[in-house]
């Protein structure tokens, strides 16, 4: 039977200042930076960004969104060439079903708290 770690990995380039998503996208995949970095940010009320912080070689982001299929919150770019291994829903969840349920529960507090965090503008 094949799992979620027999599925093939995406790999996508962004070139600088490459949007990768959009705030308040549905997201379905997450992202693992091979190389490069990323700017998280949000755009607030009077159009204004604010930068949330960088994201490495090594890192990932965009997992929000698959914890609780809700909006994402944050919006990313390429800083420079960023080359990312795409972590596709099926694969996040197969992963997550495995896990312990009292870490799922953890995961899901400490996500729904950051939610509420970004969202104060």
């Amino acid at each position: 039977m094949a799992g979620a770690r027999d599925q093939v990995l995406e790999r996508q380039g962004f070139k600088p200042n490459q949007m990768i998503f959009q705030q308040g996208e549905r997201g379905n995949v997450a992202y693992l930076v091979q190389s490069g970095e990323v700017e998280i940010f949000r755009v607030l009320s009077d159009g204004s960004e604010e930068t949330l912080g960088t994201v490495g070689a090594g890192g990932i982001f965009g997992e929000m969104a698959l914890l609780d299929s809700a909006p994402r919150v944050a919006a990313a770019r390429a800083c420079e060439e960023t080359s990312v291994i795409v972590i596709s829903d099926s694969a996040f969840r197969e992963r997550l079903r495995k896990t312990d349920p009292f870490i799922r529960g953890l995961i899901r507090v400490l996500s729904d708290n950051v939610r509420r965090l970004a969202q104060r503008d």
